[in-house]
């Protein structure tokens, strides 16, 4: 019998391990965090007083990373279990973060109700990219910045996070990803002009393993080239969609 492939029970059943460490590849979700921030402040270095949607947000990494710097986020994520530790741990920090559970097809916001929104990790593992990217344009308010990462589509993305990190490393867990569900960036930049997004592929940026920690965890940097992990951002048009 084959593997399954994209197999997203995996938030679910590791949901109390978001924050205790004990979990190596969420651990590595956390290490990705401060570059994924540092892109965002190429383009929008004050988040204060912002309205942001983390689009599935998990156990709150990202969400809680924009709160402590003056964001008001809402924070959707369909693993029910992952959101109870999200909300548990904000509350602890004394952070107010809106926490819902959604899945990106359907997004439970209104129209037009967030300045931004942040997707990352995310894209490969939705069922309907198309879909998702429609919902994010119709809550996004007009100019409002659309942030994301994603997996490249080619034969190094698959060595990469296939058969080095699930396979051989172990250092995620063996069928998270589904290889076919890999985007190019010219793809994604076509949907999104599509849909009512101003879109420059020029802006886009790679994401590569810089070293490992003390605990001898991957730690990265933002780099140019956008083979394997990729980070962009659109501006989303006053059209209606």
């Amino acid at each position: 019998m084959d593997m399954e492939r994209n197999d997203q029970s995996i938030y679910e059943d590791n949901a109390q391990a978001w924050w205790d460490g004990s979990q190596r590849f969420m651990r590595l979700l956390a290490n990705q965090v401060p570059v994924r921030l540092a892109y965002f402040d190429r383009t929008a270095p004050d988040w204060r007083g912002i309205e942001v949607l983390d689009l599935g947000c998990g156990g709150g990494f990202m969400a809680e990373a924009l709160a402590r710097r003056g964001a008001h986020v809402t924070g959707i994520d369909p693993s029910v279990a992952s959101l109870e530790a999200a909300h548990k741990h904000a509350r602890s920090q004394g952070l107010d973060i809106l926490y819902r559970a959604g899945v990106g097809e359907a997004i439970p916001l209104d129209s037009n109700a967030v300045d931004r929104v942040v997707c990352v990790d995310v894209l490969e593992h939705v069922q309907d990219v198309e879909k998702v990217l429609i919902e994010v344009h119709r809550v996004i308010r007009p100019r409002g910045i659309f942030f994301f990462d994603t997996v490249n589509r080619n034969w190094l993305s698959r060595f990469i996070v296939i058969t080095l990190a699930e396979n051989i490393l172990k250092a995620l867990p063996r069928g998270a990803h589904d290889p076919a569900n890999f985007i190019r960036p010219v793809e994604l930049q076509r949907q999104l002009e599509r849909i009512g997004f101003t879109v420059d592929r020029g802006t886009f940026a790679g994401m590569k393993a810089a070293g490992v920690d003390q605990r001898q965890d991957l730690v990265f940097e933002l780099t140019p080239v956008t083979w394997t992990l990729y980070l962009g951002y659109a501006v989303a048009n006053c059209t209606d969609f």
